[in-house]
Order: C-alpha cells, then structure tokens, then sequence
C-alpha cells in the first residue's frame, strides 16, 4: 500500500490542519500529527510527502467551506441571498442588507488558509532537491504555489510574497509586519513562473488519483494569462491596489497574454492525457460517477472513515473541513405536506423528509437562485440537459424509506400518490393555463404552491419562486451507499469531492481568449459548440426520475449565434458550471459585474410570497477586490494605514 504522511501545519500566525483521502484504498494517506514544519523536517522524502499531502488537505478549508462559496456566488447573476440568511450572506449581496467590511467578508476563509499553504510549498521547492525528492512532487508545490496566489490576486488585488524570510522563501519565525506586492509582480514573480515549470516537470499521469498534473497545471497556466490580460487591458477602468500602472513588468501587451492564453489551452486540449470531457453533462455532475476523468482536481471526503473523511459521518457543525456548500442553496423542503384524506385537506403527512441522496440533503436556506438564472440562462430546457443536471425541480415522496410512512397518501386536486410520486415540481416554463395558487399557503402543499387540472402534483412556475422556496442544486447534493432502507445520514457534511478544475474549462479559456483577439485553429464558436453538442446528449431525466436517450446536438448547434462575443461565454460559462463557485471570478475577470448582474428578480421570505421584486445592487468599482481581513490587519504591527483596500478603510 502506498501511503504517504499528513502533517499539520503552523507558519506565522495561521495554522492549518487536514488530512486527505484519495478515492482507492490503495491510495489512503495516513496521518501524523505535527506541530510545526521547520526546515529539518523537509531534509527528508517522507517529510516532503507530508507536506505534499497538507496542500491537497488545505483545499478541504477553501472548497465546500459555505461561507467561502458564499462569496463566491451571492451578489452575481446566478444567486441572491434566501430566508434564512445572516449577515454573512446578506451583505454579499449588495441589495441594501449592509456594506461588505473587512469583518463581515468571509473571503477571509481563503487568506487563512492559503498563505500557509504557500509557506509549506516554498519549503518543499526550497529544500526538495537536496532531500533527493523527484522535480516531479516539487512541481506539485510549484502548482499549489502558484493556485493560491492565483485565488489570492484575484479576490484581494496584490499580495505579499514575502511571509518574513524574503520573496518566496520558506519563512518559521513569526513575523507582524507584511508588504503588499502589486498585482503584476505577484504574476510574473510567482504564479507564471511556477506554473511553467510545473507543466515542465508534472507528470501527464498523476501519482495518484487526483493529484497535480500537466493538464491541470496548463489550465491554470491559461486562465492565469487569461485574466492578467483582462487586467491589463482594463476595460471599464477599475482601480488596482496597491496602486500601479497597468504595465507588464516583461513589457508585454494584453494581446500577447490572450494569445497566450489560448495557446495554452489548446495544448491542454490537444495532449489531455489521461482526461476528457464525460459523454453528458449529466455524468460530470451525478455522484455515482463522482472522480471520473474530466475532473483535474477537487476536495475529497469519504464516507468510509471519519478520519479520512475529516469530520463526521452524521453530524456537521457547519465548519471546515467538512464540505457543507450544498447545504446552503437547498430549501427546507421538509415542510412540504399532503393530506391523509381524499375529502378534506388535513396538512398532516410529510411526504418529502430529509435524506441523504443527491436531490435532496440537509437544508439551510441561506442562498436562492435568481428569477434570471432560471428563465434566461436556462432559457432553453428542452435540448440542453444542463438546467436538468443542475437543479433539483421535482420533490418526490420519499414514504416508503424507513421509518415508513402507511398510506393511503394524497396530494394535489385530492389525488393519491405513492413513494417516488411527485409532490412538488418547480414548472420548466409559465404554463399556458392559469395556475390556481391556493391560500391560505397550507392548502398549497403548505408552501404556498398551486395547482393544475388533472395534476396530482403541486405546483410552482418559474416566476413564483422566492427567497424561502426555490429549486435547490442538484449537482451539489449528498450520496451515501450506507444508509440501508432509511433516510440515511442527510446532517452530515457531503462525503462526496467538492470538485474544483474540470478539463472542459480549457474549451472556456480558449475561446474567451478567442473572443478577444487570439487566433488559431479553433474559434470561439468551435470550441463552444464542442460543449454545446455534449450538452444536448441526455441519457437521463432528473425531472422525469428515468432514463431519457435523446441526442439533441443538432439542435444545439443550430441555437449557437454566428458571432460569439464575451456576454454569450459568459452566459455558456454559468449554464456549465452554475453554483459551481465560478461566478464571482467570471464577472470580475470581465468587468461585466454590474452589467449583468447590477439587477435581479426573486419573490419575497413568506409561503406563497410569489411577487417578484426587482432589486438593485450598489456595485461600486472598489467592490472588485475584497477587503483584507481585519484580523490581519490587527495582527501586524508599524504603519498599517495603506495595507488595507480602498473602500473599506
């Protein structure tokens, strides 16, 4: 058995603590706790290796960590902030619900976690050669490095490469005092520079399953020259910090960084190595094929062991390291109710309970889709299966599972179902007949929903959803093999990869690049069409729970306008990977924030609430950064006046 050791992690004032499981029992990572890292430790190959498993540890306290994803989400098109939200949720929205402060901003998730990290792989890169470790697990330091400064410079602007023993140096003695290099030296010093020499010595394979590889470094690499070009070019002129003029240290125009951006990502298409893109879009997201081969990296858990899993298999708290994202856009749907009468509605049966399989899961009501989300950019859910691989719109009686529920059971117009039965479903389109919304609310499935004739199911249309019942994310639901014929353990954090890169981001990156300027081979339209035709391939309806075959790629190509411009990727971005924690990043990337998502409909916080208001963001240019966490800026010491981002001091 190949085993490699987990260490726990302390650099300057952070402290970072994991451990990882990989998706073979051949390929479990054991652990062994450990105070510090300090230079003697990394003088040895095992103590290399535990490094190398803390990296890939430390992603568990990014990825699935709600609050981070949170910020990742609420306040752009695809997301608003739903009932039961708090402060951390509300001000990410920008709607009036309070400003966004270096105190509320839970981008502070990413800081803690990522500069100890950075410290453990400038460690490794430092003292890997001389313990005889391979280039190849050096360039796995490189790649994380590199990914976290590249998350880094994104959400908060310039960044520090120096952590106390000079740029980019394995630092262990404690140090209150930090400098803010620009956004420009923090690319050209740190993430091209590792990335290319991770691509160099990575391998095309992976040690393991889902460890750094060429693949994964090449998309990295381009979106990093991607979004540099973008910030170059500065379209709308948003203001940097620290402050500096938009020129590339090397002398380089933002063109050159499109081309380059395209050119890398097409090798990442044309050599894939042991990735490629899933046959449908259903089977990148369905959880009984989670860890298949389009993904190039993600956040594991487990549901065989709670130390490798790295929380509870029955309880989650609603902390790292569980995963504990998916919670967050699912409503309580277990207020839903039928009636154990044909005659009169008695509200009495709850026929939807909570359970652990992917379209249901724990609910906490903090986040919504909006309105937008699911009338325009699914505009279309008839021939692309991605609103149906993205959403739960169907609630379904789950009566037979133990502890069962004995019928007879009915729902809608007094008409009795049986388990699996629809109870609930969230229309695709406004139907061409009026639906009969019940009140008072608890006649409506006692969430307010409506009717059709002849219907057995209640109903909800597009424009009837509000901040307290919604579809929910299918794509982010749980799955467990343990739970028998009960319910299973549906409190738990997900014990399923939060998934993090996927190989189809490279077609993304090349034709946004496309898009603005870079020329080769392949178009914009080409490469987009490439997504376009996988989308219209179904092998299964989540809506109707069956298998459903139908190739509709034609008709997908035929839809794809003549002329792609960015709005158009952008829109293709979001119905490939809505909820996914893209979003955020694409607006700012291309400066259409306030463009696209500057407005939103959603309805109001009751049962029945099916008004919907048109709300107004106040996006403001200082917005595109995050503020630095206060902690911070409290923890060090001499002049701290101009370490924080404009807006927020």
């Amino acid at each position: 058995m190949k085993k490699l050791h987990l260490i726990i992690n302390s650099t300057k004032i952070l402290i970072l603590t994991g451990l990882m499981f990989f998706s073979s029992c051949s390929d479990l990572l054991e652990e062994e706790p450990r105070a510090i890292f300090e230079p003697g430790f990394f003088e040895t190959e095992a103590g290399i290796q535990g490094g190398l498993t803390s990296m890939y540890a430390h992603l568990r306290y990014i990825f699935g960590q709600a609050y981070f994803y949170n910020t990742t989400l609420t306040g752009t098109d695809e997301v608003t902030y739903a009932q039961s939200a708090d402060q951390n949720f509300l001000v990410m929205d920008l709607s009036g619900q309070g400003p966004i402060d270096p105190n509320n901003s839970r981008a502070d998730v990413l800081w803690g976690a990522a500069f100890s990290n950075i410290n453990t792989a400038s460690g490794i890169i430092e003292f890997g050669t001389e313990a005889g470790v391979s280039d190849a697990l050096i360039a796995e330091a490189r790649f994380f490095r590199a990914f976290d400064y590249f998350l880094l410079v994104q959400t908060f602007g310039g960044v520090p490469l120096d952590l106390g023993a000079g740029e980019l140096m394995f630092n262990i003695n404690p140090s209150r005092t930090s400098e803010r290099n620009t956004v420009p030296e923090v690319y050209t010093k740190a993430i091209f520079p590792d990335l290319i020499q991770a691509i160099e010595d990575l391998p095309e394979v992976g040690r393991l399953t889902g460890t750094a590889t060429k693949t994964l470094a090449r998309l990295y690499l381009a979106k990093a020259y991607l979004t540099y070009a973008w910030w170059l070019e500065n379209p709308n002129n948003i203001p940097t910090y620290p402050e500096t003029d938009r020129i590339d240290p090397d002398g380089q125009s933002a063109a050159w960084y499109f081309q380059r951006a395209y050119d890398i990502a097409l090798e990442g298409i044309e050599n894939p190595g042991p990735f490629a893109l899933q046959e449908t879009f259903y089977d990148v997201q369905v959880a009984t094929n989670d860890r298949n081969n389009e993904l190039l990296l993600f956040a594991d858990h487990t549901e065989t062991n709670e130390f490798y899993n790295g929380g509870s298999l029955t309880w989650g708290n609603g902390n790292a390291p569980d995963n504990f994202a998916g919670w967050m856009m699912t409503w309580n749907y277990t207020v839903l109710r039928s009636s154990s009468s044909s005659s009169e509605w008695t509200n009495s049966v709850e026929t939807v309970r909570r359970e652990a399989v992917q379209p249901l899961g724990r609910p906490w009501i903090r986040m919504s889709p909006t309105i937008g989300a699911i009338t325009n950019t699914f505009a279309d859910k008839t021939n692309d299966s991605r609103y149906d691989g993205t959403f739960t719109t169907v609630y379904r009686a789950n009566i037979d599972r133990a502890p069962r529920i004995s019928g007879p059971v009915y729902n809608a117009n007094g008409l009795e179902i049986q388990a699996g039965d629809p109870v609930l479903t969230f229309l695709d389109e406004e139907p061409e007949e009026a639906i009969d919304y019940l009140s008072p609310a608890s006649l409506g499935a006692n969430v307010g929903a409506g009717v059709l004739p002849g219907r057995s199911d209640f109903v909800i249309s597009p424009s009837g959803i509000n901040r307290i019942v919604y579809p929910g994310l299918w794509k982010l639901g749980p799955y467990r093999t343990d739970s028998g014929d009960g319910l299973g353990e549906p409190n738990a954090g997900s014990t399923r990869p939060f998934n993090i890169a996927k190989f189809s981001e490279l077609y993304f990156v090349a034709a946004e690049a496309a898009v603005k300027g870079a020329t080769g081979p392949r178009s914009a339209r080409d490469l987009i069409n490439v997504l376009r035709a996988r989308a219209g391939v179904w092998k299964w309806s989540n809506k109707l729970n069956e298998e459903f075959v139908e190739d509709r790629s034609a008709e997908m190509l035929a839809n794809t306008p003549a002329e792609i411009d960015v709005n158009y990727i952008l829109a293709e971005r979001s119905r490939e990977y809505y909820g996914e924690g893209y979003r955020w990043y694409d607006l700012i990337r291309t400066q259409k924030w306030e463009e696209l998502a500057g407005t939103y409909q959603i309805g109001g916080m009751g049962y029945g609430d099916r008004t919907a208001q048109t709300i107004t963001r106040s996006i403001q240019p200082y917005h595109y950064l995050r503020p630095i966490p206060q902690s911070q800026v409290d923890a060090m010491e001499g002049d701290r006046s101009t370490y924080q981002n404009p807006g927020y001091q």
